[in-house]
């Protein structure tokens, strides 16, 4: 049995239905408020700060997925995380379940330089660190023998659905709204960013490898990488219409940020935003030379020609 933990969220949902097409029906979706992703799949409601839910959450399983998410919200992230974490290396431990987790690229460092496997931990603030700490808690864990695991890292997301992230809230979503779109910093620095769906099928293959746990992978992502610049036109060609954007300087963010939360939990993101941000995924892709890669084109055009309800949110 194969159980998701944080099935809600974008990929935990992806995650789902790629394996319930390619590998298994034999799924058992978690999270607080849990439905169903296909008709097959069981529901088991969880908090995971609670170390007894999550035992029991997981028990029965062949496969643990950790996909789940905060909001971004530093001080709940310290609280929680870590306690999620301990909770979810302990009960697969119990219960001699494999865990793949689902990881971002926060711990790394905020410059142009090229980010792979083998890239040192260097985080600038405190959801950085944060994020430093339970990936760190698992490769000890790993070490150790105490977890059959595997890191499954990817850069920032864009795609269609709930998919949350930066450029799809300020730059994509507000494109498909008819809206000027908004940019951070600078928009001529490139961004690696993986499509949501890519991110799901590589990590569904990753899992089924028996080889490939015990390490870290870079899931793959188009190595064609565009800055906001490249990335709005092309928005205007698929959409058949002229887009805007503006950019945001740093001071408009800083003034911004002393009156919406959100926007002050960004502050530490925007180095990464002044660089060229080269996320390297070459590992996996000599690994598994079959597995196709969304080009951007293809996947900007799915996200931006996706359905909107009457208050402009996605479908």
């Amino acid at each position: 049995m194969h159980v998701i933990l944080g099935a809600s969220g974008q990929i935990g949902s992806e995650l789902a239905q790629v394996l319930h097409t390619d590998y298994t029906t034999d799924i058992r979706v978690v999270s607080r408020n849990p439905i169903k992703i296909n008709d097959t799949d069981t529901l088991y409601s969880a908090d995971l700060m609670d170390p007894r839910q999550t035992l029991e959450a997981t028990k029965g399983a062949d496969t643990v997925w950790f996909t789940a998410g905060l909001p971004m919200d530093t001080s709940r992230w310290e609280k929680q995380w870590p306690v999620m974490m301990e909770n979810v290396i302990n009960a697969c431990a119990t219960n001699n379940a494999r865990l793949v987790y689902f990881d971002n690229t926060y711990m790394y460092p905020q410059t142009s330089e090229p980010m792979d496997e083998t890239t040192r931990f260097d985080p600038v603030g405190r959801k950085g660190r944060v994020r430093a700490l339970i990936t760190n808690m698992l490769l000890e864990a790993m070490q150790n023998g105490r977890v059959n695991a595997m890191i499954c890292r990817a850069p920032e997301f864009y795609g269609p659905g709930k998919t949350q992230s930066i450029t799809n809230t300020i730059v994509l979503d507000k494109l498909r709204n008819k809206q000027t779109a908004n940019v951070f910093l600078s928009a001529t620095t490139v961004r690696s960013l993986i499509y949501t769906p890519d991110a799901s099928r590589a990590m569904a293959l990753l899992g089924h490898t028996e080889d490939a746990y015990g390490q870290t992978w870079h899931l793959p992502c188009d190595d064609e990488r565009l800055s906001y610049t490249q990335m709005i036109k092309i928005a205007g060609e698929i959409l058949n219409t002229p887009c805007d954007f503006k950019v945001l300087k740093k001071w408009q963010l800083t003034l911004a940020g002393l009156v919406s939360k959100s926007v002050r939990e960004t502050w530490e993101l925007l180095p990464r935003y002044e660089v060229d941000n080269i996320f390297v995924s070459n590992k996996f892709k000599q690994r598994f030379p079959a597995f196709t890669v969304t080009p951007y084109k293809e996947g900007l055009s799915a996200t931006l020609k996706q359905p909107t309800d009457n208050n402009g949110l996605n479908r």
